[in-house]
């Protein structure tokens, strides 16, 4: 079974439209919906925002359905100046911008842990899934709504994604992130979190996170309603053929 997980409804609502033999269980004040896609078992929850949240809902799903894979996907902010609204970054490991114990520990170093950036899990078939979406994007997206956002073309970036409990909207943090961690390409608010979880479970972990804004002082887009019409139609189509 393949656990999916989004913080918010919206940004999985067209992937639970395809999914068969639906089941909902409310466990910790959150739905789990699980079903198959394509014959694909899989389970689905929304974490709600933030690290605790989403630490809260991978162990849920953890322990009650013990998922052999976990995937995220969802909207994020971009670090990398290379990226634009639309664009995707398929992440190669996760840290936590808002851990400091120094100087009992290093900065950004997960107490007690002894890393700082969490690895993903290479799944080549899972990255191959997000480059067919890039290369055929326009049979997921119609061109009238890609234009709302001014977006023509698409890129797909591997990197770093980095997590807080913070949304990132002014300069100064923007930088500071930026010129603190190394290769970071775009900022959220559960990923790490999510990834930590995994890490001590010794479940497979991937993350796919979707540009929506530039986390600095720049002007922000219709946040709702690109999540509702681009990015849930990203999750539908590359999760969509992962399980195919």
């Amino acid at each position: 079974m393949i656990g999916i997980i989004s913080a918010m409804h919206d940004e999985l609502a067209e992937l639970l439209l395809v999914l068969k033999n639906k089941k909902t269980t409310i466990l910790g004040n959150r739905e789990y919906f699980t079903g198959t896609i394509h014959q694909q078992s899989v389970v689905i929850v929304f974490s709600k925002w933030g690290k605790v949240a989403a630490a809260i809902t991978t162990t849920e799903l953890i322990r009650s359905f013990n998922p052999t894979e976990i995937i995220f996907t969802g909207v994020a902010g971009a670090i990398h100046h290379q990226l634009a609204i639309g664009d995707i970054v398929y992440g190669t490991s996760l840290v936590q911008h808002d851990v400091d114990a120094s100087p009992l520990f290093p900065k950004y170093e997960i107490p007690l842990l002894g890393v700082s950036y969490l690895k993903t899990n290479e799944n080549n078939k899972l990255y191959q899934a997000v480059a067919r979406f890039t290369n055929h994007y326009f049979d997921f997206i119609a061109k009238e709504e890609a234009n709302e956002f001014n977006i023509k073309t698409l890129k797909l970036i591997k990197g770093t994604i980095a997590s807080g409990d913070e949304f990132i909207s002014e300069q100064r943090s923007f930088d500071k992130i930026k010129h603190e961690l190394d290769n970071v390409q775009c900022v959220e608010m559960e990923g790490a979190a999510v990834a930590q979880v995994c890490y001590e479970y010794n479940i497979p972990f991937n993350i796919i996170r979707i540009i929506s804004d530039k986390a600095d002082d720049s002007a922000p887009i219709d946040f709702p309603v690109f999540t509702k019409k681009i990015a849930s139609k990203y999750a539908k189509g590359i999760l969509e053929n992962y399980c195919s």
